[in-house]
């Protein structure tokens, strides 16, 4: 990590120059008060009365000279990734995800997008890839270590029934079983040899072939998952706030832990994302690493030194009025 600063407005600094025009008339009125006081025998005003006037008003004028100048606090960090381990955030795009408590609370898809972004933090310096899941799971955006493209892509790309599943018009159009897919249609690469599935679901969906489901996720190398359930039973789906016939399947829960026990996986509910980002940190362990590139954040300080310039006047303005 670096630091270093640089203007943007370098002349601007020529600001502080104007301070020189009251300080020499002050100082005219001052050696002119000092040739009336000699004459009428009067003794001369203390330093400190003076000093404290001149101080603050060099360190205003400081202050919005630098500010005039724009300073620019620039950090440069190296951007480390890992090179064995990828992983991807699957979210449930079934109408369900449309389920929220009330007509004015966050759909399930919402706080399943929340969901993510945090889990992504958890899981920095890993590529980090997005996919749908319906009936089927399709990729959005494969392992990628860019944090801004994956936000992108989850705001962008992931909305509910988008695709629409092929059976529109089951009851549930979720399966589960679709996860086989991560493996069989090869979303990781072949030197990943750690693997990371977060999916994020109601556990509503058809029945699930939980031995092939197995096998296929205990293949060598394993892929390891976590679920994140967003689910309640007072929930419904509104439309123009009103209420439609769906309810809630009361099996989800039973449904989603027994499908995570058989291929040894972790359930945790929303309000456990913190836990389940840990969860997915611990997985993925520690491993190799390559610089990927070079970060850089800039803060402008010049709004930090025009506040900070009022302080001197401030102290100016008290002294007048006592």
């Amino acid at each position: 990590m670096g630091l270093s600063f640089s203007f943007l407005t370098p002349l601007g600094a020529a600001l502080c120059l104007g301070v020189l025009i009251p300080l020499v008339a002050l100082a005219l009125v001052r050696r002119r008060a000092r040739t009336v006081r000699d004459r009428l025998g009067l003794a001369p005003v203390p330093r400190r009365e003076i000093s404290v006037p001149l101080w603050s008003l060099a360190a205003a004028a400081a202050l919005l000279g630098l500010a005039a100048a724009q300073p620019i606090l620039e950090e440069t960090r190296e951007f480390t990734v890992r090179t064995d381990v990828e992983a991807f955030v699957v979210v449930d795009t079934s109408r369900s995800m449309l389920a929220r408590r009330g007509a004015g609370s966050a759909t399930r898809m919402t706080r399943a997008k929340t969901a993510a972004g945090e889990i992504r933090i958890a899981l920095r310096g890993v590529p980090v890839g997005v996919a749908s899941l319906t009936d089927r799971v399709l990729p959005h955006l494969f392992p990628s270590p860019d944090e801004d493209v994956f936000e992108a892509t989850l705001d962008r790309s992931i909305g509910v029934e988008r695709p629409p599943p092929s059976g529109s018009f089951r009851r549930l159009a979720t399966e589960l079983d679709a996860l086989a897919g991560v493996r069989t249609l090869r979303f990781f690469s072949p030197t990943a040899r750690h693997r990371l599935l977060v999916v994020l679901t109601d556990g509503e969906t058809t029945p699930v072939n939980r031995a092939r489901l197995s096998t296929l996720m205990r293949q060598d190398p394993p892929i390891e998952t976590v679920f994140v359930q967003l689910w309640h039973e007072d929930e419904r789906v509104y439309t123009r706030g009103v209420a439609e016939p769906y309810e809630p399947d009361p099996a989800a829960p039973d449904d989603l832990e027994g499908i995570a026990e058989v291929i040894d996986g972790s359930v945790f509910s929303e309000g456990e994302v913190g836990a389940a980002g840990r969860e997915a940190a611990r997985l993925v362990g520690e491993g190799p690493t390559i610089v990927e590139g070079k970060r850089r954040g800039e803060i402008a300080l010049a709004p930090y030194l025009s506040v900070a310039a009022f302080l001197p006047l401030a102290l100016l303005l008290w002294r007048r009025d006592r």
